[in-house]
């Protein structure tokens, strides 16, 4: 996947083309489904597929204090990339993008810039533009006055069943299990292996930190079943995907303040991960935070929580 963020330095192999725009937080299974139709489109056409997409998101922008993205922009694109589009396009989204007209912002961008033939968009897309005055209608006059096709599908986008939205709010209560259903994978987070408190591996549970500077929605605090993929190694080595016990939170048993996120690899004592670049996936929630009156009773509850993980995660003790 080509991404570029110069709409004048647009690959000419890349234009005539089919295109979508959005902001694709999550890249769910509403993004994908237009994102799969896209590449389908462009295959049958012969022509490359370019998704538009902007940074900031808008939302950084307009509402800055209340909305946490799911896949802030680097792990956006590469969830992207994993579609088959051929290229990416990241426009620069400031105060004054948001300023020019629905129809100049169609024109320019995918009239001028990209020559694109077809749009691609979830039939509920709207809000684009000044005003938030564009949408589909406007899209479908546009294509007739500048000569591309519009094509629009059903029950995607920005509807409550595949919404980004829906997403943040399962996250935020800690069902990760919902929000897979929406995402269609279990959420993730990407960031680099730092060295903790090195308390779980005085337990006989050593963990992987992750970085405050990680990417992706933190989950609700809890302990959830789930994999850590270290993103260094060969997709098809053993050792890149493992199963995980993870923990989200400030470790109230030992009057921790700063707030954590922990990945013990079940049964395994032997790995050194600090400084790897890893992904963790969260697949079930198996209990809040607790605040443990001994170090015996968290000893106890983390027992129960890795035997939890193993079974949802359909692993086994090593022999």
């Amino acid at each position: 996947m080509h991404r570029w963020t110069d709409p004048t330095e647009t690959p000419a192999q890349l234009r005539p083309c089919v295109a979508t725009f959005g902001n694709f937080d999550g890249v769910h299974q509403g993004h994908r489904a237009v994102l799969t139709r896209l590449v389908e489109e462009g295959a049958a056409r012969g022509l490359p597929t370019v998704a538009v997409t902007f940074e900031p998101h808008p939302a950084e922008i307009f509402h800055p204090d209340t909305v946490e993205l799911i896949a802030p922009g680097p792990l956006r694109d590469q969830l992207l990339e994993q579609t088959g589009i051929d290229g990416l396009l990241v426009l620069e989204f400031t105060r004054e993008f948001a300023d020019q007209s629905a129809e100049d912002f169609v024109v320019r961008t995918f009239v001028q810039t990209l020559g694109a033939q077809a749009l691609v968009v979830g039939s509920d897309t709207r809000g684009f533009g000044k005003g938030y005055t564009g949408d589909v209608e406007l899209l479908a006059e546009l294509g007739q006055r500048h000569g591309f096709d519009v094509i629009a599908l059903d029950d995607l986008g920005d509807s409550e069943r595949w919404s980004s939205s829906a997403v943040r709010r399962d996250l935020t209560s800690g069902d990760v299990a919902s929000a897979a259903g929406v995402l269609g994978r279990p959420h993730r987070m990407t960031g680099t292996v730092v060295h903790g408190a090195h308390r779980g591996r005085e337990l006989g549970y050593p963990t992987a930190n992750l970085a405050p500077d990680s990417l992706g929605l933190v989950p609700a605090d809890g302990v959830y079943a789930g994999w850590l993929t270290r993103l260094g190694k060969p997709d098809d080595d053993p050792e890149r995907t493992l199963p995980a016990a993870i923990s989200v939170g400030t470790n109230p048993t030992f009057d921790g303040t700063e707030r954590t996120v922990e990945a013990y690899v079940l049964d395994r004592t032997d790995l050194d991960l600090y400084d790897e670049h890893v992904s963790v996936e969260f697949v079930e929630r198996i209990r809040p935070t607790l605040r443990f009156d001994s170090v015996e009773e968290l000893l106890e509850a983390m027992a129960a929580d890795v035997e939890k993980c193993r079974q949802v995660l359909g692993t086994i003790v090593p022999s």
